[in-house]
């Protein structure tokens, strides 16, 4: 992505060297093992030399060095499977990779999460078309976006509480390099413990070894308007360091109601490379959004209003749904510095050290009574109105949240013949605060402040607040595993175990809640995993791995009480046993003149935990929801052909059969749910994909299927089935003066289901009052869904330099 070549040629030559690779970074596992894609010189070719990666030894395959000559200013070489959907890989596991041939030709607006829609397995639900939203939820096999692990550039990028993974802010897409997601497999090194569900891993592309950059402007529907300019330092002098450093502004319209978004992000990363492979890699981002959310309808909701259900746009003096009172603005930094270093003698050393930290305040309304207000369990007295306020007013909530981050992961790996010994170390801390008070608006709905600098107060001078928390967690992991090879590297049998400590304390000085509660907790994670490459290209691969997950949100810590009545809403649970699966996993691939995989999956879960997102006073509110033992069982496929005059297809599918093991507590009874699907696993889901790149002509077209998937655990109501479809087409012009192959590019997004519900916000026990086992009707809750966005246009001009 960085910029174009003079020439329209493709150099592709492929090294394997003797030994095998054992890399986390940059990749988890894939056979190919280049250290990026994309061809990142300004001009010219460009080797593509790794950062010495360090024995992952759950991983296997000959390490690749890949020479490309690039054909676009954005890295596209039309040379990987499937458009970029399929690059080879030989872990013993499920595992896709995306390159840039994929990721340059979507949208610039769009995230990771967007990106990996068309993988096996991969649903993603989306709000906004153009993907530059956050507000959107994904999941992997049935299993949601808080049971997945997520890494970026060596770091857990995710708020480790409510395990949102907030991709937008991670990079931008011109920046991105590749994407691997591993279904239900997580690398051992990764620095995370909530990956039940697998794990998506991006790093950003290398720095040019020659100075120039990347400009774009891009323009759309709903008045869309990006631009984003990357400037590269090249090697600087001869000191071996290169770097680039970038800044985007995105402004937008929302696609349905009033209200938008802005956003501007900045991107800086550098690599040094020296002797026999050791490297340092910097890298630090910064995001700064702001966006009128979207309403969440019931089904009763969406069939009367559909799309038209929505916040208000005018503020009436007393209606809390004005648009201008629901909203968020969240500033995320992430930084990293990854290292490696060639001890000798077989010994190979990683570390790396990061910190994330997000300062966030999301906002919703309700009415505040002057003087039938609560702090805690204790009346307000009279709250302190400006002067001519009636006995009641709007109150925007101000959630404001701030989570600080610190974490060193690290592994030293020895390589002794045919064995690899790796022990890994990866420590932890956040420190979480969240706040919430309320804000009165002026007579045109202006709040005082949306981040809770001028809030309401009661009688005696405190703040009105919902509640006051302050949560530590520090956890501490120990990594052990071993890989041995035989048969000439045929053979490959790793086990491993990952020891985890956590300790998560949290104190509420809200009157009347429980001050100090907390928990600590000890899981170890064993697998173990087996490859056998029958020929050069076919492996069969046999794996049996275990995961946990911790409950999600400050919810569980923490009593909440309503501002209206006093009454306690919500109770601390104390120590909720975390979420435990235990799966296995069967595969075959083959690679040659059509490419093939194919894996079969089981996955036993005990203490299934579900998020879900309600309203209570304006502010949300995020519980983990109890969905007991469940069975899920599957098959996954992807196919593709190399690229046959220009074109690529590629085909992607999964079959699921997920069931609840045991009756639900609701009600002060037990719902008869044994035996029903679980939620959100939808039966059949499948991708049709084909790419088109002749180095001047390019293009791309995919079609998605996703089943009907039931939103409560009665299965007493559903999302309908439904299908989307993208298309890109693009055009490259040769070099204009300094202009390194100037191209634009249209995507039109969502061309096919433009009426639809793409996922659940909320989700309940049962849509329909029930009769429990014992007889007790337990009542009806509706669950709340998250509406599917529009067709869209995004048109792009985009230039090396």
């Amino acid at each position: 992505m960085a910029t174009a070549c003079t020439g329209a040629s493709l150099l592709a030559i492929t090294m394997a060297s003797a030994r095998p690779a054992h890399s986390r970074y940059p990749l988890h596992g894939g056979a190919t093992k280049s250290r990026d894609t994309t061809p990142p010189t300004s001009a010219g070719k460009q080797v593509t030399t790794s950062p010495a990666p360090h024995a992952t030894s759950m991983q296997g395959g000959n390490e690749t060095i890949a020479v490309h000559g690039a054909v676009s200013a954005t890295g596209m070489t039309g040379r990987t499977p499937g458009g970029g959907l399929m690059a080879k890989q030989t872990s013993p596991y499920a595992r896709n990779t995306i390159t840039r041939d994929y990721i340059a030709s979507q949208s610039p607006t769009t995230n990771v999460l967007n990106l990996v829609r068309n993988t096996p397995g991969v649903v993603v639900a989306s709000a906004d078309p153009t993907g530059a939203t956050d507000r959107m939820s994904v999941s992997m096999r049935g299993m949601n976006q808080n049971e997945i692990g997520y890494e970026f550039e060596g770091m857990n990028p995710s708020d480790v509480l409510y395990y949102s993974p907030a991709s937008s802010t991670w990079a931008d897409t011109e920046n991105i390099g590749s994407i691997t997601v591993s279904p239900g497999s997580p690398d051992l090194m990764s620095p995370t413990f909530s990956a039940v569900g697998g794990l998506i891993s991006a790093k950003m592309r290398s720095p040019s070894a020659k100075a120039g950059g990347l400009a774009d402007f891009t323009f759309g529907g709903n008045d869309l308007e990006r631009e984003f300019i990357r400037a590269e330092t090249g090697e600087i002098g001869h000191s071996g360091f290169r770097s680039y450093a970038s800044f985007s502004n995105t402004t937008a319209t929302n696609w349905r109601g009033p209200g938008g978004l802005n956003r501007w992000h900045v991107d800086f990363k550098g690599e040094k490379i020296w002797g026999d492979g050791n490297s340092i890699s910097p890298f630090m981002s910064y995001n700064d959004v702001t966006e009128s959310l979207y309403t969440y309808p019931t089904m009763a909701q969406w069939r009367e209003y559909g799309d038209s259900y929505n916040y208000a746009k005018n503020f009436t003096g007393s209606n809390t749904n004005y648009y201008k009172f629901h909203q968020y603005e969240w500033r995320h930094a992430h930084a990293s510095v990854q290292t490696h270093f060639n001890l000798g003698h077989g010994l190979e050393l990683t570390a790396t050290p990061y910190i994330y930290d997000v300062d966030g305040t999301l906002n919703g309304a309700t009415t505040l009574s002057q003087t039938g207000s609560y702090l805690g369990n204790e009346s307000a007295g009279t709250l302190q109105f400006p002067s001519g306020t009636s006995g009641s007013a709007v109150g925007v909530s101000v959630d404001h949240f701030r989570e600080s981050t610190f974490g060193f992961n690290s592994a030293l790996s020895w390589k002794y013949r045919h064995n690899d010994l790796s022990i890994g170390y990866w420590y932890s801390y956040v420190n979480y605060t969240e706040d919430p008070s309320y804000s009165l608006p002026g007579a045109s709905g202006e709040a005082a402040n949306l981040w809770g600098q001028y809030p309401v107060l009661t009688q005696n001078g405190q703040r009105l607040l919902q509640w006051n928390a302050h949560v530590i967690q520090q956890l501490n992991a120990i990594t052990l595993q071993d890989t041995y090879r035989a048969f000439g590297d045929r053979l490959t049998i790793s086990a491993g175990i990952k020891n985890v400590m956590m300790t998560r304390t949290a104190t509420n000085l809200i009157p009347g809640a429980t001050y100090a509660t907390g928990f600590s907790d000890f899981q170890p994670l064993p697998r173990v995993a087996i490859s056998y490459q029958i020929t050069p290209r076919d492996q069969i691969y046999v794996n049996g791995t275990t995961a946990f997950r911790e409950a999600a949100a400050v919810t569980p810590s923490i009593d909440m009480f309503s501002v209206a009545t006093g009454k306690m809403t919500s109770t601390h649970s104390g120590y909720i046993k975390p979420e435990y699966s235990i799966a296995e996993e069967v595969g075959y691939r083959h690679y040659g003149a059509f490419n093939l995989t194919v894996s079969l999956f089981n996955y036993n879960f005990t203490n299934r935990q579900l998020t879900s997102n309600s309203l209570v006073n304006g502010t949300t509110i995020t519980t983990s929801l109890s969905g007991g033992g469940q069975t899920t069982r599957g098959v996954s496929a992807e196919f593709s052909l190399p690229a046959w005059h220009h074109f690529s297809p590629y085909l992607s599918g999964q079959y699921l059969h997920a069931t609840m093991n045991n009756n639900i507590a609701a009600g002060g009874d037990y719902l008869p749910t044994k035996g029903k699907t679980a939620v959100l696993t939808p039966k059949f889901m499948g991708s049709i994909g084909i790419s088109y790149d002749d180095g001047t002509l390019f293009g791309n077209f995919s079609f998605n299927y996703v089943d009907s998937q039931y939103t409560t655990f009665m299965n007493d109501q559903s999302i309908p089935a439904y299908k989307t479809a993208n298309l890109g087409i693009g055009y490259r012009f040769h070099d204009v003066g300094f202009l390194k192959r100037p191209q634009i590019q249209l995507n039109l997004i969502n061309l096919g289901d433009t009426h639809y519900l793409s996922g659940a916000w909320g989700l309940t026990s049962n849509a329909v009052a029930t009769k429990g086992v014992y007889g007790h009707t337990i009542a009806a809750s509706q669950p709340t869904y998250i509406t599917g966005g529009k067709f869209s246009g995004v048109v792009s001009l985009t230039t090396g330099f």
